[in-house]
């Protein structure tokens, strides 16, 4: 799994609780799904997302990067 690709499902499933819960619990909650859309704008103008930078530093890989290898020394020939 990538940060892109992380993001992304975070971002939906912030959008969709949030209008479930202000379609049953509150309205207020539609301020949530409106903050996510924000993120999502500056996001696509700035490329920058604090949800990025954190799974960056909690060692998640972006596209494009090789998977890390667990476990895997030097190879001898």
């Amino acid at each position: 799994m990538t940060v892109e690709r992380t993001v992304r499902l975070m971002a939906g499933a912030f959008v969709l609780i949030s209008l479930a819960l202000g379609y049953w619990v509150s309205p207020y909650w539609f301020l949530f799904t409106a903050f996510v859309g924000l993120n999502l704008f500056q996001s696509g103008i700035t490329n920058w997302c604090p949800a990025m930078a954190i799974l960056r530093s909690l060692g998640m890989r972006d596209a494009g990067e090789p998977p890390k290898q667990v476990g895997a020394g030097p190879q001898v020939a």
